[in-house]
């Protein structure tokens, strides 16, 4: 085994993603030093991870919060503190970093991603959503620069591990399970009446916020979608999804000759997370193996796209292409916001997603410029519709 030590940026630190990284690398101070540390506004457990893991550089949204977390940190620590667009930048293309940790939620992680990925850093990407954006520009820029992009997500590092020693034309089909959420079995009828703190409560995985709504409505499936289609070269036709409710099974692909190779595991980020920061090895983690004994069955289901119409509206993004999807995610962005805060009903994130799409005028082959256009205006025009 290679012990030497890999030194890791890691922008959404204070989030789901983040404290599990900083947890493994708790594990194995010998194979991992931090090297920054970035948030948007929770300041007090910043502070808690740079005195535990003494980064030289840490970041936050803005000014007035790089104040607060300067004052948490007295008496001054060595640690630089930075903020804004050209903080996370700074943070993310560090000389001495070796693998930026993307975890920053939703849009915010695309231009962090970009500049690691031109500074020839590798990327263990969690933040989705800089893939849904710009799929295309960002997979070709990690070959211009000789980069690996290796997925933290639970599904994609299933299919990334079963795909491994395996030849890509053989694919057959790529299979996304989806655990269903917390309103798998809820009656159609109820769904206008649910609360943004039932939709945080998911029934096998402890997410944010944001996550949480977009599993509760499977946007976050239809992303993963767009995201698979990138990671993995294959058109959206050959990605199917199936709803399995006990998040064992992670994702499967199926291959030519009719095998299935899945990967199976426990619903605990930190097996993701780890493979992401030491493949091609496997840490010793203190996690179990699933309890097959115990579970006595593996059920898999159809999605219901009547239900749950953003999953629809996922692969219709991911078919058109262009600055599609760009706008299918900021529309939804903006939606779940409004949902959190109580201004719309669960039912109106796909209303307001699919009328924002309907609107939009298509660029088919989208310069990043085009790409970051079409997220602002989605947004402008989403939060119209709400108001």
């Amino acid at each position: 085994m290679d012990n030497k030590v890999k030194h890791l940026s890691i922008l959404g630190s204070t989030g789901s993603i983040g404290t599990n990284v900083l947890e493994i690398v708790a594990m194995f101070p010998e194979r991992f030093a931090v090297e920054a540390l970035a948030a948007a506004t929770s300041i007090d457990l910043l502070a808690e991870q740079i005195r535990r893991f003494n980064p030289k550089c840490a970041v936050v949204r803005d000014a007035e919060h790089a104040d607060l977390l300067r004052e948490r940190l007295m008496p001054k620590m060595a640690t630089e503190i930075v903020y804004g667009y050209e903080g996370y930048n700074q943070a993310a293309t560090l000389p001495a970093t070796d693998m930026l940790v993307s975890a920053m939620v939703g849009s915010s992680g695309l231009i962090p991603t970009f500049a690691a990925i031109y500074a020839g850093k590798d990327v263990a990407l969690a933040n989705k959503e800089s893939l849904v954006m710009s799929g295309e520009l960002m997979m070709q820029a990690a070959r211009s620069n000789n980069v690996e992009i290796i997925p933290i997500d639970s599904e994609h590092s299933a299919i990334f591990q079963s795909m491994l020693g395996h030849r890509k034309e053989d694919v057959r089909r790529i299979i996304l399970t989806a655990s269903g959420g917390p309103f798998l079995d809820l009656p159609a009828d109820d769904f206008a009446s649910i609360r943004p703190e039932d939709a945080l409560k998911h029934p096998t995985w402890s997410m944010g916020a944001k996550i949480s709504i977009d599993s509760a409505t499977l946007m976050n499936k239809g992303l993963e979608v767009i995201e698979a289609r990138w990671l993995f070269d294959v058109s959206e036709e050959l990605i199917d999804v199936h709803v399995h409710p006990e998040s064992i099974v992670h994702s499967m692909v199926e291959y030519c000759d009719g095998s299935v190779i899945a990967q199976l595991g426990v619903p605990d980020m930190r097996i993701p997370i780890a493979y992401a920061l030491t493949y091609p090895e496997r840490l010793p983690l203190e996690v179990g193996a699933p309890d097959f004994f115990e579970l006595g069955q593996l059920r898999f289901m159809k999605p219901d796209l009547a239900r749950f119409p953003c999953l629809g509206l996922a692969f219709d993004a991911c078919k058109r292409g262009g600055t599609a999807p760009s706008v299918l995610n900021a529309a939804n962005e903006a939606a779940v916001a409004a949902f959190l805060d109580h201004r719309i009903n669960l039912l109106q994130i796909a209303d307001v997603v699919e009328k924002t799409m309907a609107s939009h005028r298509l660029v088919s082959d989208p310069t990043l410029f085009d790409i970051l256009s079409a997220d602002a205006w989605a947004r402008e025009y989403t939060i119209g519709q709400i108001s």
